[in-house]
């Protein structure tokens, strides 16, 4: 079995990525843990990914329908050597919801995305301004219909309500309704600019605008304060409340660490760790509300450490970390959305989420019918033996010796997929099947086959469905 510096290793690369092959956890299981925890942390020291390519294969065309968008981001989450920015850049996505259905403008959402990935490690009070401006946000949630004379609360509601504070905590409300009022009057005036006519190049993108002619000039009274406040005034006053800490800090846990209740739960029901959510709360006050100090104090903690497989994959993980192991979507290819495709199938229609709330995670993801899909994919994914990922495992055996037990193929597979454990039901019928006592042949031409089968066999378990 692999030392614990590597499935320690291989646990941090599947929640702050997607994943990474035996090879590469083996160098940064050398660099060191807490070394690689910076690296992440600070992804604009790495190589951005190289897009020239994949943009010759998609073309301005195809890149007004959602299913080539979908591919694009997908391609980026397999490949991109920025593996945390790209987690993260899901991770907003999944609060900050927009979607296509409504907008019609995938070109906007990408627009959206990129601000994730400059700004999602940075300050809370930051990444909300952004959103506050977004032309794709401020569209979807109508505030380009709110006017002095006539107020849209869509946007004002759903800031608080989904995107900063949470309807409450602790047995108690975080606001009012007169709280949605005073900021959906704060944001009256900040709208979305016409776009320009699509051809001959390609639709271009929204711009947000601020009308100062339709913003109501006049005090309001906001979680307590009274002045003549302007978006940014409400962005300033969310941004230090208790409240938005706690929601912070809830959501960073139930994406990185285990599973939490659903967001609508949170009022009446306590955090799954009171004392994880107490550092990271207090972590956000002490940075300055900044993210990639809260998430430095999360994979350095033993509460990090020790939650292994405590995550049901979504949709989106479980096909970008099986990509990531086959190491044959590397480079752009016709038809590259497919592998999107797979991830709607499974119920995560990406950049086009079922309401403003997302997605609903942990073991909502799966049912009867998305497990079929899950297993099937992976299954399929892993008879590829001609693919990188399965060759490197093959050359692992074949260097370890001429020979291998059934054990020692079933362990080195379940080592190579990042350090699972099967039940002991499990992992009998799987010996059964290869036979107890058989020792393996690591050089017959039907090897690559038996590990395939292997690893077929393990990706169809309910161990392969946590991360």
């Amino acid at each position: 079995m692999a030392d614990n510096d590597i499935l320690l290793m291989a646990h941090l690369m599947r929640r702050a990525g997607f994943g990474a092959s035996y090879a590469e956890l083996e160098r940064r299981a050398d660099r060191g843990y807490a070394a690689t925890v910076e690296e992440l942390l600070y992804p604009e020291a790495q190589p951005d990914l190289d897009t020239d390519v994949m943009q010759r294969y998609m073309g301005w065309r195809d890149m007004g329908y959602l299913a080539a968008n979908q591919g694009y981001w997908t391609y980026r989450m397999v490949n991109s050597p920025r593996q945390l920015q790209e987690k993260l850049c899901l991770f907003w996505h999944s609060i900050f919801c927009v979607g296509d259905s409504k907008i019609m403008a995938p070109h906007n959402i990408l627009a959206q995305l990129d601000k994730f990935r400059t700004q999602g490690l940075g300050s809370f009070e930051g990444l909300l301004l952004a959103m506050s401006t977004d032309p794709a946000m401020l569209y979807y949630l109508d505030n380009q219909l709110s006017h002095k004379d006539a107020v849209n609360e869509n946007w004002g509601r759903e800031l608080l309500e989904l995107f900063s504070m949470g309807v409450g905590m602790d047995g108690q409300p975080n606001y009012t309704e007169e709280d949605v009022k005073a900021c959906a009057q704060a944001f009256t005036g900040w709208t979305v600019g016409n776009g320009l006519p699509r051809y001959p190049y390609g639709r271009y993108f929204n711009q947000f605008l601020y009308n100062r002619l339709d913003h109501i000039e006049e005090d309001k009274t906001f979680l307590g304060e009274t002045g003549n406040f302007n978006g940014q005034d409400i962005v300033r006053i969310i941004a230090r409340q208790p409240a938005t800490a706690r929601f912070v800090a809830r959501h960073l846990y139930n994406y990185f660490v285990a599973d939490e209740p659903q967001v609508p739960a949170w009022q009446d029901t306590p955090p799954r760790d009171p004392e994880a959510i107490r550092l990271l709360e207090e972590e956000y006050f002490r940075s300055g509300y900044e993210i990639r100090a809260m998430l430095r104090v999360l994979f350095n903690s033993d509460f990090f450490k020790e939650a292994r497989f405590s995550k049901v994959k979504s949709p989106a993980e479980l096909v970008c970390s099986t990509l990531r192991f086959m190491g044959d979507f590397t480079r752009p290819q016709p038809r590259m959305y497919d592998m999107a495709l797979e991830i709607r199938y499974m119920g995560q229609d990406l950049m086009n989420p079922p309401t403003v709330e997302g997605w609903h995670t942990g073991r909502e993801w799966i049912d009867s019918g998305t497990l079929v899909e899950r297993v099937n994919y992976a299954a399929s994914e892993m008879g590829r033996v001609d693919a990188p990922g399965i060759r490197a495992v093959v050359r692992r055996f074949n260097d370890a010796g001429p020979t291998v037990s059934a054990g020692g193929l079933l362990d080195g597979c379940l080592e190579m997929l990042g350090g699972y454990q099967l039940m002991p039901e499990t992992r009998n019928l799987f010996l059964t099947h290869l036979g107890q006592d058989t020792d393996i042949a690591t050089d017959d031409a039907d090897f690559p086959q038996q590990v395939g089968q292997m690893l077929q066999l393990i990706v169809s378990t309910q161990e392969y469905q946590f991360t």
